[in-house]
């Protein structure tokens, strides 16, 4: 639920009384250097009267957030270093205070903290900055941002003061214009609550989601809220009601724990509505109880003592113990039909984990010179989180990247898999053994040359599933493969991952990039048989200022090859000249409508279509369509020599058409495969076909005894120009296959 701020000792005049502040908080906080902390407080409000006084001060009460920030980082435990930099943040950040005086007064660590919290603002920047910023500005914005997160490595504190100078912030535009909330609330929302998620602060997480929630969506907000308020005093009579009972049911079994109801919070319910589709009385953590014990041991033997005393409810029992999130929470969440027949959520924990729950990354602070008996290892697995994205956000420049990454663990379905060392790592779903490569560490991606599953050898694309062990093996000459870097090939599904493979591209040499960009760029035109298209023109339209840096863009990863097959797609279909039909003034107002065999038929309505033969056209071909006599219209490729020969006799009858939006339908398409010839050959192409569940309907193969080669020519029915690209990219893969390419009308 959203959190109102506390009240605040104040003057008379309605100022704040620091000194009784200060009082009121060491009563239940220790803090080592209280005098250091009143000298901040005095410092501040001495600026803050000298700015009113001066007619210069900002409408937020700089004093009153700075003491409100230092409430929200005693919870979190933090030092009274932190404690300074959040009193004196607000005058440093509206120049009312150097950060050389601060430093002089303070110390070079309180002033290095502030700098870091200001650095951050970065994010804001780019955040609401607009795609067609002016470059150089662009990269800057994008330096500030690697700054914060170096900042974020060295010392975590700078992010948690930021945590609460956002939770402050949002708290305080309660009465702010519409726009003003909303910039806020979509900031903390992206960047903010994600990051609270991914250092596991449970509580900051869920206020600043329920703030945000509450000026985004201000109607889902008031709904929810007002259905829960309906029947509060109802439901916290049941819920003491399970509380007591559950308590002397697990202390007659000698379990020691504490019981107590656990508040929903808005956010979180509107979520799994929308998510599941579910109407509010079918949410079934609204009534909520959660079980803290003493030991790990415990808590399996609350949960089978929850289950004797209620009957629990299929698929709604989830073991983070087992199974942690990314962010490290463990728990154990059932949910039993409880007295009443009502449904009951019930979460049960340690008190360490309900501690690593709520503190997340602070129950682990070391403070540097307080420990000398070795770092702890759930804190140094999150410095370890914390340096992969500042490597990823390096090789990716891309913001929006970096909010995915943040939020990408609020997506449940992650598998689990174990190192040789037993060590869990947790991988998004459809990963593959590269993708665990390069998530273990970049050089092992880097050399990786086969992998093992469960002492296995498997293939590079095999996906994993949870439970599995995989070893990765390396070799110290292997290399990244560029096919790695197409998602057609299956090598690599996650983002990290690819941005990986393409920035060790990006550092090989400029002429190397070139000759392996040209050769993967007109290999692939070949195949397809698109090797005759002009690329200069295609080279300018995609910004490039020559062919050369076009294949250097493609070898070095930036570029992919199926953009510029797209680009030459889009280039032929302008290049076709444009005619009036005389059939498009019959139907003065259709111009588009969606024909048979997925084909939009310009000027005309439904019309029989068929594919002709003589080129036998593709989705992503560019066609054109001949209006036959009694057979509706023939489509054709637009290069097709029986399409120009008509065109010449008979232009008024020739049509412009296009692809329908998704293919429907397959379609016959003939393709040449050469090989090394060797025993069962024509079997393991045929188990490629049959895996990638595509129909031949004509098969002729030769053998040359000569050169010990063999020739395939197939026929085979595909979707699309994409479906058939990743055909002959897999039937590549095969040992002894030398090419795979598609043939126009039986002739290569």
């Amino acid at each position: 639920m959203v959190k109102v701020r506390d009240d605040l000792p104040l003057w008379h005049d309605g100022s704040l009384d620091a000194e009784r502040w200060l009082e009121s908080v060491t009563q239940g906080y220790e803090i080592r250097d209280p005098e250091v902390l009143l000298k901040a407080l005095q410092l501040a409000k001495q600026l803050s009267d000298e700015a009113i006084a001066n007619q210069t001060y900002w409408s937020v009460d700089s004093v009153q957030m700075g003491i409100e920030m230092a409430q929200l980082l005693m919870d979190l435990r933090l030092d009274t270093e932190s404690l300074v930099a959040a009193v004196l943040y607000r005058a440093v950040r509206e120049g009312r205070l150097s950060l050389a005086r601060v430093e002089r007064d303070f110390g070079g660590a309180v002033a290095k903290l502030i700098e870091g919290v200001l650095r951050m603002a970065a994010i804001s920047a780019i955040q609401n900055s607009s795609d067609d910023v002016v470059l150089g500005q662009r990269e800057a914005q994008v330096d500030n941002l690697r700054k914060m997160l170096v900042a974020m490595i060295d010392d975590v504190r700078v992010a948690l003061i930021k945590l609460a100078e956002r939770t402050s912030a949002i708290r305080a535009v309660k009465d702010a214009p519409p726009d003003r909330r909303k910039k806020v609330a979509e900031e903390v929302f992206n960047i903010y609550a994600p990051l609270a998620h991914r250092l596991g602060i449970g509580h900051l997480k869920w206020e600043l989601e329920d703030l945000a929630f509450r000026y985004l969506q201000p109607d889902s907000y008031k709904q929810i809220a007002r259905l829960l308020d309906e029947k509060r005093i109802a439901r916290q009579d049941y819920v003491n009601g399970v509380v007591q009972a559950l308590r002397e049911e697990l202390l007659s079994y000698g379990i020691r724990c504490d019981v107590y109801g656990r508040a929903k919070h808005i956010y979180s319910i509107w979520r799994k509505m929308s998510r599941k589709n579910l109407d509010f009385s079918q949410i079934y953590d609204i009534r909520a109880v959660r079980i803290l014990v003493p030991e790990l041991r415990d808590c399996y033997a609350a949960l089978g003592t929850v289950h004797t005393l209620w009957r629990h409810i299929p698929n709604e029992f989830d073991d983070y113990i087992a199974n942690p999130k990314e962010n490290g929470y463990r728990s154990l969440h059932t949910a039993v039909i409880g007295p009443e027949g009502k449904v009951l959520e019930v979460q049960i924990r340690t008190h360490a984990m309900h501690e690593d729950a709520e503190l997340g990354v602070c129950a682990h602070w070391l403070y540097k010179g307080t420990d000398t008996n070795g770092k702890d290892h759930g804190y140094e697995q999150k410095i370890a989180w914390l340096r992969q994205v500042l490597e990823w956000h390096e090789e990716l420049d891309d913001l929006p990247e970096l909010a995915r990454e943040l939020r990408s663990d609020i997506n449940p379905d992650r598998i689990y898999v174990f190192t040789p060392d037993g060590h869990v790592v947790d991988l998004p779903p459809s990963a593959t053994p590269v993708d665990f490569a390069y998530r273990v560490h970049t050089e092992v991606g880097n050399k990786c040359r086969g992998a093992k599953v469960n002492g296995r050898i498997v293939p590079l694309t095999y996906i994993l599933k949870t439970g599995e062990q995989i070893e990765i093996l390396t070799h110290p000459n292997a290399n990244p493969s560029r096919d790695w870097l197409y998602p057609e090939s299956g090598y690599i599904h996650t983002s990290r991952a690819r941005a990986k493979v393409a920035h060790w591209f990006k550092l090989q040499a400029r002429d190397q990039n070139i000759d392996e960009g040209r050769a993967l760029v007109l290999r692939e035109l070949d195949r397809l048989d698109l090797a005759q298209e002009p690329l200069h023109d295609i080279a300018q339209n995609m910004n490039m200022k020559s062919i050369d840096d076009m294949f250097a863009a493609v070898g070095a990863g930036d570029m992919r090859v199926g953009q510029i097959v797209h680009a030459v797609l889009r280039q032929a279909d302008v290049g076709q000249p444009q005619q009036e039909l005389p059939l498009a003034r019959k139907v003065a107002e259709t111009t588009v409508k969606p024909g048979k065999d997925d084909i939009y038929i310009e000027g005309v309505g439904n019309l029989l279509t068929q594919m002709a033969q003589c080129c036998q056209p593709l989705p992503g071909d560019d066609i054109r369509g001949y209006v036959t006599i009694g057979r509706g219209v023939t489509v054709h490729r637009s290069d097709c020599e029986n399409l120009l020969h008509l065109e010449t006799i008979e232009p008024s009858r020739v049509l412009q058409v296009t692809w329908g939006v998704k293919p429907t339908r397959t379609y016959p398409v003939e393709m040449s495969i050469l090989a090394y010839d060797r025993t069962g050959l024509l079997r393991d192409v045929s188990a490629v076909l049959a895996n990638e569940r595509v129909n031949v309907i004509g098969v002729n193969t030769q053998s040359n005894q000569g050169d010990h080669t063999a020739s395939m020519q197939l026929t085979v029915e595909v979707e699309s120009l994409e479906n058939l690209g990743r055909l002959m990219k897999k039937i590549e893969q095969l040992p002894n296959i030398m090419s795979a390419r598609r043939i126009r009308g039986g002739q290569s």
